[in-house]
C-alpha cells in the first residue's frame, strides 16, 4: 500500500477545499515526498511541436494562481497546465462548492473559476524555473459582459510565458460560458485569437481548446469544422459533466456543479473519439476524465489521444498514480510490439 492510501483517512477528514488548499501549500513548502526520477524512452513523444517526455500531464483546476508549478512538474508529469485564470480577480461561487464522492471514485465542483486575477497568475509564470512543458487555462468573467475581449486580454498577457494557451469554453460553473461552443460564437471566438495571435508576432504558441463532454452530435460536427477552419492546434476533451447522475451513489450526487472521476471516463471517450474522427486525425488532442491507471490513459491514447491529464484520480490515488501509469503504459507497449507511444494514438479507432 501507498504512503497516500495509509494518510488518505486523515487527509479525508478535512472538508474538501481546505484539503485541497493543504495540497497546494504542502508543495509550496517542500513537505511532498519527491518520486526517483524515472525515464521513459518510450513515452517521449511530440505534439504540438513540443517535446513532452511522457504523455501524462496535469490537468487545470488544481493549481489555479500558477503558484506550485515546479513541484508539480517534480512529481513526474510530462507536463503541467495551470488555471483557470481570468483577466479579474473572481472569488468565485459560495461554498462548499467542491465534494467528494468517494463511492464512486468522483468529485463534484461548483468553484466559477475562483483565482487571484492576471497578475499574479502573469508573475508566477514569468518567476518559474524553466524546467518541464506548462500549459496556461484562460477563461472569462462571471460579470464580463464582453467573452471575446476577457480572452484576448488573456491572450495577450500569457502569451510568450508559457508553452501552449487552452481556451476554457467548457466549465458549467460560469453561467453562459458553455454558449461559445455553439457555432456562430465559437467561429467569432476563434477567429478573434488566431487573427490576435498573429498580431502578438514572435515564437508561435499553440492555441488549444478545451470542450465539454455533454455536446450532441452536431455540436460535435460545428466544433470539429471550425476548429480546423481556424487551425486550432489541439483539443481537450473534455472538462467536467452536469450528466451521469443517475449512476452515482454518494449522498452529494444531486449537488449542482460539474462532475469528474470515474463515472466521466465512458462518455469523455466517446467524445473524444468522436472527435478524432471529425477533425480527421488532424488535431492533436489531449484525453481528460476518469483516468484511474495506465489501462485507461492507454484506452484513451488508443481512442485518438496523443497525451493525457488526470486531476480528479490523484485525489483518490495520490501523486504516486504517475509513475505508476507510465510504467505501465511501457508494459502495454511492449506487449503490443510498439516502440513509441505515438505508435498507439488512435489505433482503435475506424
Amino acid at each position: 500500500m501507498s504512503f497516500y492510501k495509509l494518510i488518505r483517512p486523515l487527509v479525508f477528514l478535512f472538508e474538501a477545499e481546505t484539503s485541497h488548499n493543504l495540497a497546494i501549500a504542502a508543495l509550496k513548502f517542500g513537505l511532498v515526498k519527491l518520486p526517483l526520477r524515472q525515464n521513459f524512452p518510450q513515452l517521449e513523444t511530440k505534439v504540438f511541436g513540443i517535446n513532452f517526455e511522457n504523455p501524462v500531464g496535469l490537468a487545470a483546476g488544481f493549481d489555479k494562481n500558477g503558484e506550485v508549478i515546479s513541484a508539480l512538474i517534480k512529481r513526474g508529469f510530462g507536463f503541467v497546465e495551470v488555471g483557470t485564470c481570468t483577466p479579474l480577480a473572481q472569488p468565485g461561487n459560495p461554498k462548499p462548492r467542491l465534494f467528494r464522492l468517494e463511492e464512486d471514485d468522483a468529485i463534484i465542483n461548483r468553484f466559477g473559476f475562483n483565482n487571484k486575477g492576471a497578475k499574479d497568475f502573469i508573475n508566477n509564470l514569468k518567476n518559474r524555473p524553466k524546467i518541464g512543458i506548462v500549459g496556461a487555462n484562460i477563461g472569462k468573467n462571471k460579470t464580463s459582459t464582453d467573452s471575446v475581449a476577457d480572452y484576448i486580454t488573456m491572450l495577450e498577457k500569457v502569451y510568450g510565458l508559457s508553452d501552449y494557451i487552452t481556451i476554457n469554453i467548457s466549465s458549467p460553473n460560469t453561467p453562459g460560458l458553455r454558449d461559445l461552443q455553439g457555432k456562430e460564437e465559437l467561429d467569432k471566438l476563434l477567429g478573434a485569437i488566431i487573427a490576435k495571435r498573429a498580431d502578438l508576432g514572435g515564437k508561435k504558441i499553440p492555441i488549444l481548446l478545451k470542450i465539454s463532454p455533454d455536446t450532441t452530435k452536431y455540436q460535435q460536427e460545428d466544433i470539429a469544422q471550425i476548429s480546423l477552419k481556424h487551425s486550432i492546434d489541439g483539443l481537450i476533451i473534455s472538462n467536467t459533466t452536469i450528466g451521469q447522475r443517475d449512476v452515482l451513489l454518494n449522498d452529494h450526487a444531486g449537488e449542482t456543479g460539474g462532475l469528474s472521476g470515474r463515472p466521466l471516463f465512458k462518455i469523455s471517450t466517446e467524445c473524444l473519439r468522436e472527435m478524432y474522427r471529425l477533425t480527421e486525425r488532424k488535431i492533436p488532442i489531449i484525453g481528460v476524465g476518469g483516468i484511474f491507471s495506465g489501462d485507461d490513459a492507454y484506452t484513451k491514447i488508443k481512442s485518438g489521444a496523443s497525451l493525457v491529464q488526470v486531476y480528479s484520480s490523484l485525489i483518490y490515488e495520490g501523486f504516486g498514480l504517475i509513475p505508476r501509469i507510465n510504467e505501465r503504459l511501457c508494459e502495454l507497449l511492449h506487449k503490443d510490439g510498439l516502440k513509441n507511444i505515438s505508435q498507439a494514438v488512435g489505433v482503435d479507432v475506424a
